[in-house]
């Protein structure tokens, strides 16, 4: 009870004070459309934690000598205090602050010793944390008719704050927010139909001048509706750090918008490419100065973009001024508009600094700026319309006048072509059927280096089996002469022979070993069988791999075609590369078989080049698979040669291109590969890693329907 006594005594001597140092507000004795500030106490927390009860007991409020007060850019919080009688027959009272740049708001009302928090609201507070009916710093004031209270405003924020304080009637409130309704909704109308123009022009000639004016009127529009408080009261109420950010974010994407727009209205790089060159610059600061806002000091950054804001306009200016002296009929418009929107920014910088007073007039003064800007700028850009469709016009004329005078000279010129046309027609001809003799000797000459290699293979192998045969005929001789030598002597003795004469011959044919021979004549017979039965493999292996109906389109064993040319082939494998055959079950396939064995040789000639060339030293490994999928063959040939690069990888279809030494290959042997598996409608694929090999994949139909129907 003591205590509630001495807070009361304490309002009452609050409320002395006050009335000595401020004439108190009696509604309904003075126009209701007057601001209050000169009848308002203010006293600064520097600290911000001063709470209602010090606020009432403090004897430091300093009357203003404004109308609307201003608390300038300050990190401290304000508070406020007047006396209000109600001398009307109105209930409720309306205090409204038509400002809202405020974070922090707390309005308290004071009455028979009891203070009541009528108002918890501002940018940087949540939805569910306000207090207040009204999404905009309206608040009611419970004041019967012929009563007295005392009323108290704790403002906090980092932006320059004005506090254009009201009393209304309810009546008398809603006409004047019904007129500025009407008044923004006009502004927003006309920025949205020259935005939707000005989009509806560049979708249809493509100019990004367009483009870029419909971003920069859209961002001017926001950030006017940012400041006059209607995007934090009704667009993006719920969110306290857009709110307090927003007016920041838009002015710096105005600017940043009213820059790149300015480059490309004007034409910067052709009328002013110094200043042209300088624009980035803007770029950077606003990035600096917004991360100095949002994650350093608020205050400082709120000063560095009105000072960015200010640098970008006499940028600008300066530009229009130098472009407009060169001649830019751009510029022109532009410096009219920007003329127009830079009176409406001094107006109201003047407001802010408090050389102009706060009123209708130049709270307005940048909406009509940027409204009369956006319209001079629709002008200009519809006068660049009119410039393109006459430079268009011009052009068009130009191109005609060249036009009729290219006839002319091509009329002129049309029996001197048809003269080079001929001779040109028959050298074509002549060079055409050069090309045809040259593509014939270079895959003679492939074939020939084939036949070669062929020729060397089959004279090493079998030269080995007539080797068996040659050396085996002096022992045969020897070994039947001696035999007949024997027979001879025993034909001689005759059956009158003595014992005498039958053993000189017994022991004549010990000493010749004559079992032995006979035993020796077997094995000898038996090489020299096993020689033929090679001879013999060999041309028969020959003769497959030669296919004398290779222009035939018939079916062939791949399996069969490919063992006939490892024996071709294997002196170049023999000792030297080791063969893993992992030949599956496959179907026969219709294909020109001697020609699809010229392919099979040349990929294993080069394998085995690379396994042995790798592998010095042994351990060359070259594996063959055959194996049918999804109803096509596919020949695989791996080696662990030195494999190859993607850039090889990309070029060894190219006729003469080798990695090969000289004398060692024509660099045609997989071009002329590639052309023989294209003509069966097959594909080569290929796999290499350098360093660990590569792997041949021919895939080939198992049927030719093209080629019969093209034979038939």
């Amino acid at each position: 009870m003591r205590r509630s006594l001495l807070f009361v005594a304490a309002s009452a001597a609050c409320l002395a004070v006050s009335a000595q140092t401020a004439s108190p507000v009696t509604f309904g004795a003075t126009a209701e459309d007057t601001f209050i500030g000169k009848q308002t106490g203010i006293l600064e927390d520097p600290d911000g934690l001063m709470d209602i009860r010090a606020a009432l007991s403090s004897k430091s409020f300093q009357v203003s000598d404004q109308d609307v007060p201003n608390l300038a850019i300050s990190s401290a919080a304000h508070w406020l205090r007047f006396d209000l009688t109600n001398a009307s027959q109105e209930p409720v009272l309306l205090l409204t602050l038509p400002y809202s740049e405020i974070e922090e708001l707390d309005v308290y009302m004071a009455r028979s010793g009891a203070t009541t928090l009528i108002g918890h609201t501002g940018q940087a507070r949540a939805l569910g944390d306000r207090v207040g009916s009204d999404p905009e710093f309206v608040f009611e004031i419970p004041l019967p008719p012929n009563e007295r209270c005392e009323v108290l405003l704790r403002i906090r924020g980092t932006k320059q704050i004005h506090v254009p304080l009201k009393v209304m009637a309810p009546g008398a409130f809603s006409q004047t927010r019904a007129r500025r309704n009407l008044l923004l909704g006009a502004y927003v109308g006309i920025m949205l139909v020259m935005a939707l123009y000005n989009l509806f022009v560049f979708v249809s000639i493509r100019d990004r001048s367009y483009l870029f004016y419909v971003l920069y009127i859209l961002v001017i529009c926001a950030t006017q509706l940012s400041v006059l408080g209607i995007g934090q009261a009704y667009l993006w109420l719920g969110l306290p750090w857009l709110s307090s950010s927003s007016s920041i974010i838009l002015v710096l994407g105005s600017i940043l918008l009213g820059v790149q727009f300015a480059r490309r209205f004007m034409d910067m790089r052709s009328y002013t490419p110094r200043l042209n060159r300088i624009t980035p610059l803007f770029f950077i600061l606003s990035t600096i100065i917004l991360m100095v806002y949002l994650f350093a000091d608020a205050s400082t950054g709120y000063k560095m973009t009105q000072g960015l804001s200010g640098l970008s306009a006499l940028f600008l200016l300066t530009v229009a001024v130098i472009a407009l002296r060169q001649g830019s009929r751009q510029a022109g418009f532009f410096l009219l508009a920007w003329a127009a929107f830079l009176i409406a920014v001094v107006v109201f910088v003047m407001k802010d600094a408090g050389a102009l007073p706060y009123n209708d007039f130049t709270t307005a003064a940048m909406p009509v700026g940027s409204a009369i800007e956006g319209v001079l700028l629709s002008f200009g850009l519809a006068d660049r319309i009119n410039i393109l469709r006459r430079e268009k016009e011009r052009s068009q004329e130009e191109a005609l006048q060249a036009s009729l005078e290219n006839e002319r000279i091509i009329r002129e010129q049309n029996a001197m072509l048809e003269v080079k046309v001929t001779e040109r027609t028959h050298a074509l001809q002549e060079s055409n059927d050069h090309l045809k003799r040259t593509q014939t000797q270079l895959v003679n000459a492939e074939k020939m280096a084939s036949l070669g290699q062929l020729t060397a293979g089959i004279a090493h192998e079998i030269n080995n089996p007539v080797n068996f045969i040659t050396s085996n005929i002096p022992p045969l001789r020897r070994n039947l002469g001696e035999m007949l030598e024997v027979l001879n002597d025993y034909r001689k003795a005759g059956s009158t022979a003595d014992a005498e004469a039958l053993k000189a011959v017994a022991v004549k044919e010990k000493k010749l070993g004559l079992d032995e021979s006979i035993e020796e004549l077997g094995d000898i017979l038996g090489s020299i069988e096993e020689g033929a039965g090679r001879t013999a493999e060999i041309v028969r292996g020959l003769r497959n791999f030669s296919r004398l109906d290779e222009d035939d389109l018939k079916p062939a064993d791949i399996n069969e075609c490919l063992r006939s040319t490892l024996t071709v082939l294997g002196p170049q494998y023999r000792e030297h590369v080791e063969v893993d055959l992992q030949l599956g079950s496959i179907p026969r396939v219709e294909c020109f078989a001697g020609k699809l064995n010229q392919v099979f040789m040349n990929m294993l000639n080069n394998a085995s080049q690379a396994v042995k060339a790798h592998h010095p030293k042994g351990g060359g490994r070259v594996t063959i698979a055959t194996a049918e999928r999804e109803g096509q063959l596919v020949v695989t040939i791996r080696d662990n040669g030195p494999g190859m690069t993607d850039a090889v990888k990309a070029r060894i279809y190219e006729p003469f291109f080798t990695t090969k030494d000289v004398g060692e290959g024509t660099g045609l042997g997989l071009s002329i590969a590639y052309s023989i598996v294209e003509k069966h409608h097959g594909t080569i694929e290929v796999d290499s890693v350098p360093g660990e090999g590569s792997e041949f994949r021919v895939v080939l139909p198992l049927e030719q329907p093209q080629l019969n129907a093209r034979r038939a």
